[in-house]
């Protein structure tokens, strides 16, 4: 993330990156994804899975499974109900033909094929899935999106625009995610250690998280006392029942089964179709490393750094 902020940084032209820099577009224009053309966009997207895959998912398309366009009084955002046992799994959207809304689709449908393929694999008690693996299915899908779309991509803009997309999205939800989870285990643990918990002392643990992860001493961002009180009104997840670690391990997890069956790896494409057909018919940890990724390991696939300025466009397409 370091890396990127001095990217960022560069984009903008700011000797130094602040907090209220890492907000504004890299790129700009005008890139309108009418709903036909998102469609098959991601239908295009998800062929690796395979046939069965696409067919389902289509058919949820095309029988009213979505709810597609916003409308007065309708709920904002993107949401997927899957709960019902017997019923199709439904897709709330509010598309507004963007890049943006392309991804939610992905997004949105792999939760809905997770369910779905879950609820046909397995009985009522069994079928439902964990937190821990429950953005898996839907960020293996956003991975799949941003292979094509770089793959398709016609111009630098537009792949520059992909690629900044894929940046905030790791910047927004991967790293702050796993910078709140550590700040919920931080105060938790002072609880059961018997230890007030004063505003103070919230304000100040934050602040000590929220500028390592953003590399303050470092120089690479410089963030205002002012901020340390965020996690005081700016970030509801700590008002809710503690979840934000799934973001980092299924974020963690979905790139490493992306990437393998991209790659066509031989028995990857299975393992992690088996392990959306479970459900949580077992420990969601096992259900992961059965399918080939350890969350636990030491030995991570960090693959080597060097590459990560050949993350490609189309062929053709000029890289700098």
């Amino acid at each position: 993330m370091y890396r990127y902020f001095r990217l960022r940084a560069k984009l903008l032209g700011v000797p130094q990156l602040h907090y209220y820099d890492i907000y504004p577009l890299l790129v700009k224009g005008d890139f309108k994804i009418p709903y036909a053309e998102g469609r098959k966009l991601v239908l295009e997207a998800v062929a690796p899975p395979g046939k069965d895959y696409v067919a389902a998912l289509e058919n949820g398309l095309d029988h009213r499974c979505m709810d597609i366009y916003p409308r007065p009084r309708k709920q904002s955002a993107a949401h997927m109900n899957g709960y019902a046992y017997d019923v199709h799994p439904y897709v709330l959207m509010n598309y507004n033909d963007d890049y943006e809304a392309v991804t939610s689709i992905a997004h949105e449908w792999g939760h809905a094929m997770h369910s779905y393929l879950a609820n046909k694999a397995q009985p009522f008690v069994t079928a439902n899935h964990a937190t821990f693996v429950a953005e898996i299915a839907s960020t293996f899908n956003e991975d799949l999106l941003l292979e094509h779309v770089l793959q398709t991509a016609k111009t630098d803009d537009e792949c520059l625009y992909y690629l900044g997309t894929a940046l905030e999205g790791l910047r927004g939800t991967f790293f702050p995610q796993a910078m709140f989870a550590e700040f919920e285990r931080n105060i938790h643990a002072r609880v059961d250690r018997g230890e007030p918990l004063t505003g103070d002392a919230l304000s100040k643990t934050y602040c000590d998280i929220l500028k390592r992860c953003h590399g303050a001493a470092e120089g690479v961002v410089a963030i205002d006392d002012t901020y340390c009180v965020e996690s005081a009104y700016y970030i509801p997840h700590f008002y809710n029942a503690v979840y934000v670690y799934q973001y980092a391990t299924s974020i963690a997890a979905s790139s490493l089964f992306a990437k393998r069956v991209l790659a066509g790896e031989l028995g990857a494409l299975d393992r992690y179709l088996t392990m959306l057909k479970a459900g949580g018919s077992n420990y969601p940890y096992d259900l992961v490393k059965a399918a080939g990724v350890d969350l636990a390991a030491d030995g991570r696939d960090r693959g080597d750094p060097r590459q990560a300025d050949e993350i490609g466009c189309a062929p053709g397409i000029r890289r700098g």
